[in-house]
């Protein structure tokens, strides 16, 4: 029976740590990364394990790659501060675990709670994330933003949902989506892309009409409009972050 390492990296997670981590709680070892949080998250780690460790920020991919090096256990679910595990999803994962699992890997539908509800539209659903993986044959990516893990085999799925409270509020969103573009814009300029006037302009209307029409947002009412217009207002500033780049 394989048993099971969750791994978690944070910074300044306070607010969230404790519940994401008594989610998992009935996991065979937690491992805390945290990068030099000042609000007392590693304290609040240490109440559900032992195994928490202090390490200068290297990014979010290199982050959790060293977190997997420290588990004593071959599978590991990547958990970040603001999600948890409900119990059924829990369950699914325990009864995987009974035997060898059959996959390298499992991914996990992820559901967002933001604007007072469950989105289960637009880009943000199912929003699939590879989480529970063999370190043996996976690794993360090391983008300075929308890392993910790539296994060596087959892939499988998990039925029930992963939950996330990623924002806080409106403000909260608007400013993640500015850091996130930040990011994102650097990214595309190492790799060498280039933007345009027609990008600028195309690309954040193809987002609003795919996450509000051809991906339900307009189920979720004013909530669902509110998130297409966001998305696409983060298709735009990563772009016009590019362009800004560009002159320079």
């Amino acid at each position: 029976m394989p048993k099971l390492s969750v791994t978690v990296i944070t910074k300044n997670e306070k607010k969230n740590l404790a519940y994401a981590l008594e989610s998992v709680s009935w996991a065979d070892e937690l491992i805390v990364v945290d990068c030099g949080s000042e609000d007392g998250t590693a304290d609040i780690a240490r109440r559900f394990t032992d195994r928490v460790f202090v390490r200068s920020w290297t990014g979010y991919g290199d982050q959790k790659n060293y977190a997997a090096e420290l588990a004593s256990h071959d599978w590991i679910f990547s958990l970040d501060a603001d999600e948890r595990v409900p119990h059924q999803l829990a369950q699914e994962i325990s009864q995987l675990l009974e035997t060898e699992p059959a996959h390298r890997g499992y991914r996990v539908p992820r559901v967002t709670f933001h604007l007072g509800r469950w989105i289960r539209s637009t880009d943000w659903y199912p929003d699939f994330q590879l989480r529970l993986y063999d370190r043996r044959v996976g690794r993360w990516s090391t983008p300075s933003v929308h890392e993910s893990v790539t296994v060596s085999g087959r892939v499988g799925r998990f039925q029930h949902e992963l939950e996330h409270y990623t924002y806080r509020d409106l403000s909260h969103q608007l400013a993640t989506i500015d850091r996130y573009a930040t990011l994102a814009a650097d990214d595309m300029a190492a790799q060498g892309r280039r933007t345009s006037f027609l990008r600028l302009v195309v690309h954040p209307i193809l987002a609003f009409l795919r996450n509000y029409l051809l991906r339900g947002g307009m189920r979720d009412g004013v909530a669902g409009f509110i998130i297409s217009a966001m998305n696409a207002y983060y298709v735009f500033l990563k772009f016009a972050k590019l362009w800004e780049r560009q002159r320079h």
